[in-house]
């Protein structure tokens, strides 16, 4: 880990500030004074700033929770509108990873580890994001190959998303798609483009990330194998962006 990330993630400073710190040579690694910001830290040794060791911290925390609809995806609202922070009181520092609508359920992940929240929140990396969606009438075969092929929105032409019819019945269809943007409402605002309004709408998978038998309001542990795809996932964006995501069963 670098020095600088490791004073932030220690709650001394932002990582600007423990730039600072060290730039100043108030930074000693095992007794040494050191002065340069790309400083490697390596399990077992002894940091100080201003000569008070600094504890190592604490390790990341990694949640799925499985957002209600009626509920806003942030820590606070000035309308006093329930949040996802009851949800996680008394969970470390955690920060939802991207959002949900407020009348949108399903797949929310959250975390205090900063570098993963914005490697899989970075538009170039593509995450891809699967969702259920009740809409009303029935899908043509020109709106099917709209949806494949990109729907002219507002902000411009919609990357092209993947599809999957899972029921129709009387005037209401119940569908299956897959995007790998993150425009606001995206998902909503495809389907009323084509005169299919959503009725509702569960996001299911998030990344490597499945909703699976987790009920609404249910939060849990990201297991070892799901952290591990989550930065797997990172690191192949990285290289090549909107790489289809590990799978992984909790």
């Amino acid at each position: 880990m670098r020095l600088n990330k490791f004073l932030a993630s220690a709650g001394v400073a932002s990582r600007r500030g423990a730039d600072a710190l060290i730039g100043a040579g108030k930074v000693r690694i095992n007794g040494k004074q050191v002065h340069e910001l790309g400083t490697i830290v390596d399990n077992g040794d002894c940091i100080e700033v201003d000569g008070k060791r600094v504890a190592p911290p604490a390790a990341p925390t990694y949640l799925l929770l499985n957002k209600p609809r009626g509920v806003v995806t942030t820590l606070r609202d000035p309308q006093g509108r329930p949040t996802v922070a009851q949800f996680v009181a008394g969970r470390s520092r955690v920060f939802p990873v991207g959002r949900l609508d407020y009348a949108t359920s399903g797949v929310l992940l959250l975390t205090d580890d900063g570098d993963l929240a914005h490697g899989l929140l970075h538009p170039r990396f593509g995450v891809e994001k699967t969702y259920r969606a009740e809409i009303s009438g029935r899908l043509s075969p020109q709106d099917v190959r709209s949806l494949l092929q990109g729907v002219f929105l507002d902000d411009g032409r919609a990357a092209g998303a993947k599809l999957r019819v899972l029921a129709a019945a009387g005037d209401r269809c119940v569908v299956e798609v897959t995007i790998h943007e993150g425009r606001n409402r995206q998902v909503r605002r495809m389907f009323e483009a084509l005169g299919h309004p959503v009725r509702a709408l569960t996001r299911t998978r998030f990344g490597p990330l499945r909703l699976g038998e987790l009920a609404p309001g249910q939060i849990r542990t990201l297991t070892s194998k799901e952290i591990d795809a989550l930065q797997r996932y990172r690191r192949r964006a990285t290289e090549s962006p909107r790489t289809t995501p590990p799978e992984v069963t909790p």
